[in-house]
């Protein structure tokens, strides 16, 4: 974070300053990263005590100050010998400090905010982008997923003054959401890659998660540029709903950065880059799956807006091996076994394209597996698109699925239902349970897909797997 003194700081957060009995004054000046997890403090941090569904952060600020935490933001004052500013609400105090930072920041011309958001594909991109720009200057991402209320602005807070780029992953489950955020970041350069049905259930429908999207580029300046997905129609409306200059990405034609020729195989993604100025350059993309080729289209989108030459970005590009821990990770090896973990996160779309991927990527000749669990947060959908899922899998001719969890049972049973499958679907009640399956009943050649919902956790499963066939 820039250095700011604690009365700035307070100021900012409209809070009340309380020097809980030290020697710290007003002026006295932090500079560290903000957090609102004491065990991811450091030296002269500030430690946000927010309030949780399961514990409350002020019961951790003896922790954080043992971390090295230099300043405390709480909502009633704690019986810690560390200096605290009182706020009314710690998540509001957090998303004013980073707004106060951003601004101040901007405010010296030299940063470029470029904000991030999609139902999918929005952690690969940031990636994907991050590895082309920080090679040039100071780049900020966000760590993991931090694209909620909570997480964006943290990793905002971690700007400073040579900071040249804040790469911001705008998430949502409501509406409002993405407008907080871009009112927080004031990105310059926006980036919807797609709408589709992740978390519809707190949406209330695709219609109104597709408006609910629209923030972010409504919420860009006339001198702002829309990097906009031309083959999604949903994200194409959204050209009108903007004052800022629009670029298009995607296979469409019309598409300023376009990718044709493509081909996907087990390495990964190859495909022919061409430019409304009339480049054409073969791109090697490591990141398995032809889904990602939007991501990597929208990356090098954001890159020529921003002057990085064309050759420079695309070799940048093709580094990347991974889209990130747990998304279309391939493991394994042994008996030619391919283990491809993906269960960091599931939605209906994402599923889809992780089966259409291991269907495509399979040898004719060797068996495909999916070992597949929930999609969380899809409200009054969850039962119809876990049927989708199901049927897809039997149309995409997937040798094995294997089903895992109680809340997933209703994909196993559409398995089923479709068709004349002879205990193709299997059904397990826990991830433990499907291990002990999978580790004899997988056999050399097999490539497997394990794919749920982040808080299914067959994350860990598929890590389990990929160190059993390595």
């Amino acid at each position: 974070m820039i250095t700011l003194t604690i009365g700035e700081i307070a100021t900012a957060v409209s809070g009340r300053y309380d020097t809980a009995g030290t020697d710290a004054t007003e002026l006295t000046a932090v500079s560290g990263h903000v957090e609102t997890d004491s065990r991811e403090i450091e030296t002269s941090g500030i430690f946000v005590a927010k309030p949780g569904d399961v514990t409350d952060g002020h019961h951790f600020v003896g922790a954080a100050l043992q971390n090295g935490a230099a300043l405390a933001i709480v909502e009633h004052r704690v019986d810690v010998a560390i200096p605290q500013i009182i706020v009314d609400d710690a998540v509001d105090a957090l998303a004013a400090l980073a707004a106060e930072v951003v601004r101040r920041v901007k405010a010296q011309g030299t940063l470029t905010v470029i904000g991030i958001t999609g139902s999918n594909g929005k952690t690969t991109t940031k990636n994907l982008l991050g590895a082309i720009l920080s090679p040039d200057a100071e780049t900020v991402t966000p760590r993991n997923s931090f694209n909620n209320t909570v997480g964006a602005p943290t990793t905002m807070l971690r700007v400073t003054e040579s900071t040249r780029y804040l790469i911001s992953e705008m998430g949502a489950s409501g509406p409002g959401h993405i407008a907080h955020l871009a009112a927080i970041a004031q990105p310059d350069i926006g980036v919807e890659l797609k709408v589709g049905m992740a978390h519809a259930g707190g949406f209330g429908g695709i219609e109104q998660t597709a408006a609910a999207k629209t923030e972010l580029v409504a919420a860009l300046s006339a001198d702002g540029v829309a990097i906009l997905n031309r083959d999604d129609p949903r994200v194409v409306a959204m050209a009108s709903q903007t004052p800022a200059r629009v670029v298009w990405f995607g296979e469409h034609n019309e598409a300023d950065v376009r990718a044709a020729d493509i081909n996907v195989t087990a390495a990964g993604t190859q495909f022919t880059l061409t430019t409304s100025d009339g480049d054409s350059i073969p791109v090697s993309f490591k990141v398995l799956g032809e889904h990602h080729v939007w991501n990597a289209l929208a990356a090098l989108a954001v890159a020529r807006e921003l002057c990085v030459p064309l050759e420079t970005a695309v070799r940048r590009l093709e580094s990347v091996t991974r889209a990130e821990r747990w998304r279309m990770e391939v493991m394994g090896g042994r008996d030619k076994i391919t283990i491809i973990n993906d269960a960091y996160n599931a939605s209906p779309d994402s599923m889809a394209a992780a089966l259409k991927t291991l269907a495509l990527i399979t040898p004719r000749q060797q068996r495909t597996v999916a070992v597949l669990g929930a999609m969380s947060e899809l409200g009054e959908f969850t039962g119809d698109e876990h049927d989708r899922i199901g049927l897809m899998a039997v149309r995409l001719g997937i040798d094995q699925l294997v089903v895992v969890g109680p809340e997933a049972r209703r994909l196993h049973i559409s398995a089923i239902n479709e068709g004349s499958w002879d205990g193709e679907s299997t059904f397990m009640q826990t991830a433990d349970e499907a291990y002990e399956y999978l580790a004899d009943e997988l056999r050399a050649g097999d490539t497997v897909l394990v794919k749920s919902s982040n808080s299914v956790g067959l994350r860990f499963l598929g890590d389990r797997l990929g160190e059993l066939f390595s």
